[in-house]
């Protein structure tokens, strides 16, 4: 690396938004031994709100930020793509996620590339360097690749969530109770019914979810991120919403 290379990657910011500690650091180190500009941000000591670290990013005015989509307490590290990159800077996912429908909706959010934590440490830093000298850093194919599997898994999400919304108010009651590891008879004993009403809302259940068990139910809830008889949030790439209790 020239000494000119050197100067001018020392005025290219980057930021790192990651709650693991040896790894930010490990990093860190690394970025500047490249001669960049490196700093780490850890979000669940010093930050309380998306807001807080959003200006923070802001503030320091990187050309990359290197993003950590699980970050502990602070929450899922996608939901700051999109106000990060509408600041300017290019977000860069770094993740232990092998999912590639998230990586997909971490594209749609605006993120440059995902990145697998388990890859060498030079892959993230060829990436750095390609984005500091202007070079693309995903090909058509792969984003076209990941942005199909996004959507397959969004509509897979949705669909389970119509057959959700479809349980009546003491379906979806008992339901959350299963969802706690209840059984059939301590949940007619919280509900004071009897447990031949309880199977009866169980065999509905299964059947309105098309599941076999109620493992099967339980899991489909949680992968449509139902919660207490409630839909809390509309994953990747939906609006939020609140999904009232129906009658029955």
């Amino acid at each position: 690396m020239t000494v000119v290379a050197a100067a001018t990657r020392t005025r290219s910011r980057v930021v790192i938004v990651e709650d693991h500690v040896v790894f930010a650091e490990s990093l860190e180190l690394a970025l500047n031994l490249e001669g960049y500009d490196a700093r780490w941000l850890s979000p669940p000591t010093g930050f309380a709100r998306i807001t807080d670290l959003v200006a923070a990013v802001a503030r320091l005015q990187p050309r990359v930020v290197l993003l950590d989509l699980d970050l502990g307490i602070f929450g899922d590290g996608a939901r700051l793509i999109h106000p990060i990159a509408a600041t300017g800077a290019n977000v860069v996912v770094v993740t232990s996620s092998t999912d590639r429908s998230r990586w997909g909706e971490c594209m749609r959010a605006g993120a440059r590339r995902t990145i697998a934590k388990t890859q060498p440490l030079n892959d993230m830093l060829s990436v750095v360097r390609r984005i500091h000298e202007g070079l693309p850093v995903v090909d058509a194919a792969e984003r076209e690749e990941l942005l199909t599997r996004w959507e397959d898994k969004r509509a897979e999400v949705e669909e389970q969530r119509a057959l959700l919304e479809s349980l009546t108010c003491r379906e979806r009651e008992v339901l959350a109770q299963l969802r706690l590891g209840r059984s059939v008879r301590e949940v007619a004993r919280a509900s004071v019914v009897s447990e031949a009403t309880v199977r009866s809302h169980v065999k509905a259940i299964l059947a309105k979810l098309g599941v076999s068990s109620q493992i099967a139910a339980v899991g489909l809830a949680n992968r449509a991120g139902w919660a207490d008889g409630v839909l809390v949030s509309r994953p990747l790439g939906g609006r939020g919403r609140r999904e009232p209790c129906g009658t029955g």
